[in-house]
């Protein structure tokens, strides 16, 4: 029976819970100037191809000279121009990055010439078992054709790059044992900066001139990060290993996941771009726009960017679009994370049609352990702590509020488990309730272990949902969701002698169902281009082991290990593991545009999950295109997709005159005239999805589409249609047939909400064209509206 000192304990405990979610919720700082000046990026379209392949450094400085020109009609002077100017963008992109004030921002927009001007803000930074989830012969329990990593040679000699936070060049995964001679079409360098380049990792360059512009006493102890290629966090060499690491034997993390740490393409070249830093306000967007000019000119074929914010912004005032949109028209596919900020609709960010766009979800593999209450009660959560309790037992449960000691806040920075607030008289000996929040994971651990506890239950605040982490904590650890917290806090709260046990953590896997949808992969609707579904895709991004950094941690206090390996999860894990496929897809079609290995990875998608039941999304209702764009990446049925959806940059071009972009502007963009169709319309993009905002009910809209044929000639497509809930959908013709290879075909897809007067939301269904051997897929998200 619950007592009254119990009841009030427990709702003191909730009350101190509400609190802290109110008190943790804050917005991203921006980036600040003194004297209200900060830094801008002045965009002004791109140069022509022969002026980027060409240039002399005569050429070079010229273009560089003309932007100081630009500024000091502004600021006054040359000298003050030279002064303020970070950057200038002279190969590919057009454009300076500069120290400026709100009105000389403003006035600078006007310069004939200028297609945008906008503040350079900050970006965030959103394995051995997820290539065996997703390369298997018989994927998913189907007969899907044999890997093709040797066909593809394991991605040889494709150039697999990333725009991150700098590399760990030491790991076993960039080992260059059995690699030939550089490419000679490489035209990169290695920062000469205490690490050595080799035949695997090719290139590593770091740019810094945006964040050493914002002023902040964080960067005084940050020299050897903010001048160095190094990755001192272990994002970038994460996310460059999972997409292109060599094969590394015996790779595990605390002790477990032992097996054979690979990259997609493990046997590709790779090279790292640094623009994020341990330092406030990094990943900048001026930085960013510098990775992606040297990434172009250095030759790179695929750029995997695990980068993204939490506002979208239109593509000529967005860096990580601009800087896309150059790359693509030099050929190179630009693969991005589509954020981290879910569940909620409308937060899928990195949005314009020329990006690949990825979301995340599990694989069939978990680490689990379980937090067993004296009333019977066990709850599932996740850890990979080698430790153990020393007998299998209950122990004494306390809430980590109980252990607090006398100092200001005490209460609320013991129940978060805070460096030194826990007192050790009160904690020896027992299992401690710590709240997520403030402080790392690990640093609760480390406080805990410290202070005599024999056990930690980290139980999620509201704000993390379900999202749990196995983390190698420091004692045995069970990290929970937030609703099996409350019940922990309940039992303690309402219980004489509360005690618990924490079980060891074991690694399971052929776990079903998988994959689901991450709690926090962000989810569509597209909010700049309603037309274009995004996500396109989703991938492995939960629990992700792969390559890290081994520099000393910034905070020993936290966590004085270095793991050579360790486990991340976010969009940000599954962005380069669909860069990896890129790779090879390039190595087997080199000429192929990254349109059109987009569409074959897209096409060839899968959304039934390995029980062959429709993927779920985290709260294990039915998912839908919002959450995966596509599907799940299937690389073996990718390589053979049949017909494919092609776009060229004209194409994407026209997309941006449908969206009301005048020709003075999109000649600045793509650095040559272009005629906009006289009837240009959004819908008709080429895209291998389809997505239709708005549609009245009675009403109808018609599409066009065009497929090419890549896969046997002659060849004969007949179409399959899964109508959206009240739409009728039909396809015109609704047989393609094909005499060669390289023959391309148009379609129509006309849509028709079947009655007048609906509920208005979002319905989903697709269209399917098949020869009976190849499946191509196109998924249709259209919102139906009362007429």
């Amino acid at each position: 029976m619950t007592t009254m000192i119990g009841r009030r304990r427990l709702v003191f405990h909730l009350c101190l819970i509400s609190l802290l979610l109110f008190l943790s919720s804050s917005a991203l700082p921006s980036v600040s100037a003194a004297a209200g000046r900060r830094h801008y990026i002045v965009y002004m379209g791109g140069h022509s191809s022969l002026h980027s392949s060409s240039a002399t450094e005569a050429d070079l400085h010229a273009i560089t000279n003309s932007h100081h020109a630009i500024l000091a009609t502004y600021l006054g002077d040359i000298e003050r121009a030279r002064e303020a100017i970070r950057y200038s963008y002279t190969r590919h992109i057009n454009g300076f990055t500069a120290i400026l004030n709100e009105g000389e921002a403003a006035q600078i927009a006007k310069h004939p010439g200028v297609v945008s001007v906008f503040p350079d803000r900050r970006k965030k930074l959103q394995t051995t078992h997820s290539w065996n989830f997703m390369l298997m012969e018989n994927q998913f329990t189907d007969k899907a054709t044999a890997p093709f990593w040797k066909e593809a040679k394991f991605g040889q000699d494709v150039i697999i790059a990333n725009i991150d936070g700098g590399v760990w060049p030491e790991s076993q995964s960039f080992s260059d044992e059995g690699y030939g001679p550089v490419p000679s079409r490489w035209k990169g360098t290695c920062a000469k900066a205490g690490i050595r380049c080799n035949r695997k990792l090719i290139g590593a360059r770091y740019f810094n001139k945006g964040v050493l512009a914002v002023p902040t006493d964080a960067k005084a102890g940050a020299h050897a990060d903010l001048y160095s290629v190094r990755d001192f966090g272990g994002h970038g060499t994460h996310t460059l290993s999972t997409a292109a690491g060599n094969f590394v034997p015996g790779a595990n993390f605390s002790g477990a996941a032992l097996g054979v740490a690979k990259g997609g393409a493990p046997r590709a070249r790779v090279a790292s771009y640094k623009t994020c830093f341990n330092v406030p306000d990094s990943c900048l967007e001026s930085d960013v726009l510098a990775a992606f000019e040297a990434a172009i000119s250095d030759g790179v074929d695929v750029l995997s960017v695990s980068l993204g914010d939490d506002i979208n912004y239109d593509y000529f005032a967005d860096g990580l679009a601009i800087g896309a949109f150059h790359a693509v028209r030099a050929g190179i596919t630009v693969v991005a994370a589509g954020g981290n900020a879910g569940p909620g609709l409308g937060t899928v960010s990195n949005l314009a049609p020329w990006m690949f766009t990825v979301a995340a979800s599990t694989m069939d593999r978990s680490f689990e352990t379980y937090a067993e209450l004296r009333n019977g009660l066990r709850i599932k959560g996740a850890s990979m702590t080698e430790a153990l309790l020393p007998v299998r037992k209950f122990y004494p449960l306390i809430s980590a509020a109980e252990a607090a000691g006398l100092r200001p806040n005490a209460t609320r920075d013991a129940l978060l488990c805070k460096p030194g607030s826990l007192d050790p008289a009160k904690v020896k000996g027992k299992v401690v309730a710590c709240l997520r929040g403030d402080t790392s994971r690990l640093s609760k651990s480390n406080e805990t272990a410290k202070a005599g506890a024999v056990g930690m239950i980290l139980c999620n605040d509201k704000s993390n949902g379900d999202e749990i982490s196995p983390d190698p904590h420091f004692i045995p650890t069970v990290q929970i969701g937030y609703k099996d917290g409350l019940k922990v806090f309940k039992y303690i709260n309402g219980t004489k002698h509360p005690k618990a046990y924490i079980t060891p953590s074991t690694s399971m896997v052929n776990v079903k169902p998988a994959p689901v949808m991450a709690d926090f992969s962000s989810k569509g609707p597209n909010t700049i281009a309603p037309y274009v579904l995004k996500p396109d895709i989703t991938a492995p991004g939960v629990n992700i082991i792969a390559a890290y950094t081994e520099a000393k941690p910034t905070d020993p206090s936290e966590d004085p290990r270095k793991f050579p390996y360790n486990i991340l999860s976010g969009t940000s894990m599954s962005c380069p593991h669909v860069s990896g496929v890129f790779g090879l897809l390039r190595a087997v079609y080199p000429h192929w545009s990254p349109s059109a290995i987009r569409s074959a990875i897209m096409t060839t998608a899968r959304t039934r999950d390995n029980a062959r039941n429709p993927i779920l999304d985290s709260t294990l209702e039915k998912a839908t295109p919002f959450s995966y764009g596509s599907g799940h990446i299937r690389p073996n049925r990718a390589m053979d997709p049949g017909l494919v959806y092609d776009l060229s940059v004209s194409d994407y071009l026209d997309f941006l005159c449908a969206r009301g972009y005048n020709k003075t502007l999109l000649k600045l963009f793509s650095d040559a005239p272009h005629e906009c169709p006289k009837h240009a319309r959004i819908m008709d993009l080429n895209y291998p999805s389809i997505a239709v905002p708005k549609l009245k009910g009675g009403s109808s809209i018609t599409m066009t589409r065009k497929v090419k044929n890549v896969g046997k000639s002659p060849a004969r497509y007949a179409v399959r249609i899964k109508e959206p809930k009240g739409v009728s959908v039909s396809v015109k013709p609704n047989v393609l047939k094909f005499n060669k290879l390289g023959e391309e075909k148009k379609f129509k897809v006309i849509l028709k909400a079947k009655w007048n007067g609906t509920a208005d939301d979002y319905v989903f269904g697709g269209i399917t064209w098949t020869d009976g051997i190849h499946y191509v897929r196109s998924p249709i998200a259209v919102y139906v509206v009362t007429a």
